[in-house]
């Protein structure tokens, strides 16, 4: 099967945007019941693809659990926000390195750590510990260069054989949102992911009972891109019955910050956001096909749209919104 993109060794640093010319798309797809289950025994009869509206011939269809080749870039805010629970989100972001690299060659990742500028601290390789031990001496400081990242990230690591096809590409941003440092626009960068089939998710940072335009800039890569965020510490209260009918000084809080029961809710939360940000990756629906482009002026269209139906009640399909058809 010949593959639309142009490839690079592993050991070789890339200085280019990878170009995906998209003679044929990928689509990872999440479908997950009513209750944020995930869906694991349908079958390539249950999707349907539409393509500007025209329903495309799934060409491949693939639901390999816990087999699926991927390359994971692991984007790491190191501002100033993230002085608080520092300690946790380094925790978890290891834990996610171990859990998605278990050190087989079909898994392959990359850390771009970004304070006031974005650095490529570890290139990609399958070696996890590698990515914690330098995780391991960093501390927060400084701004944050969000979209330079990202950018970074589709343009700046050296590549894998197979992708964008296998392995595929995903991005796991842990932060807020914020960017305060970059010279890329939120706009440039989510382009450059869609063109480069780039699939976004990301751990939230943002504290209960707090909002920022981050949150917006964080659901706008994810959903545009077929990806998710996870909450955790707006998920710390969520099973907690009955907080807002117990007035304190300090707010209606039935876990304290600074005790041991909040600190104990704060890493369940954190780790369960790992274990969901785990599962997804590994449980994803792969369709491809090869879409029906015009030639001509027709075909200059510079964003095509998306979507992807299924015939099953009472479940949420998760899957990206469009694709750029040619190379920037």
């Amino acid at each position: 099967m010949p593959l639309a993109t142009a490839q690079a060794p592993q050991s070789q640093q890339v200085d280019k945007p990878i170009q995906v010319q998209a003679t044929e798309v990928i689509v990872p797809v999440t479908v997950t019941d009513d209750k944020g289950r995930f869906v694991s025994n349908m079958t390539k009869s249950d999707f349907h693809i539409f393509d500007e509206g025209k329903e495309q011939t799934i060409d491949y269809f693939s639901h390999e659990l816990q087999a699926q080749p991927v390359v994971i870039g692991f984007l790491i805010d190191m501002s100033n926000a993230m002085k608080i629970h520092w300690t946790k989100y380094q925790e978890a972001a290891s834990e996610l390195m171990l859990n998605l690299l278990p050190g087989d060659k079909r898994y392959a990742g990359y850390l771009i750590t970004y304070g006031n500028e974005a650095e490529l601290a570890v290139n990609t390789s399958s070696d996890s510990e590698k990515m914690v031990e330098k995780l391991r001496k960093y501390k927060p400081a400084g701004g944050a260069a969000l979209y330079d990242a990202i950018y970074a990230a589709c343009t700046n690591r050296a590549l894998v054989k197979g992708e964008p096809y296998e392995p595929r590409r995903v991005i796991i941003i842990i932060g807020d949102g914020h960017d305060s440092a970059s010279k890329k626009s939120l706009n440039e960068v989510l382009e450059i992911a869609q063109r480069n089939l780039v699939t976004i998710y990301a751990m939230s940072t943002v504290s209960f009972g707090f909002h920022s335009e981050g949150e917006e800039t964080l659901t706008r890569l994810t959903e545009e891109t077929g990806g998710k965020v996870e909450q955790p510490l707006n998920d710390v209260y969520k099973d907690v019955a009955g907080f807002l009918s117990k007035p304190s000084d300090e707010g209606n809080y039935a876990l304290t910050v600074g005790t041991g029961g909040y600190t104990a809710e704060l890493s369940k939360a954190i780790f369960k956001s790992v274990a969901n940000l785990s599962g997804e990756i590994t449980t994803q629906y792969i369709l491809r096909y090869h879409p029906d482009i015009p030639v001509g002026p027709k075909g200059a269209k510079i964003f095509r749209k998306i979507k992807v139906t299924t015939s099953l009640q009472n479940v949420t399909i998760r899957a990206r919104k469009g694709y750029y058809p040619f190379a920037p």
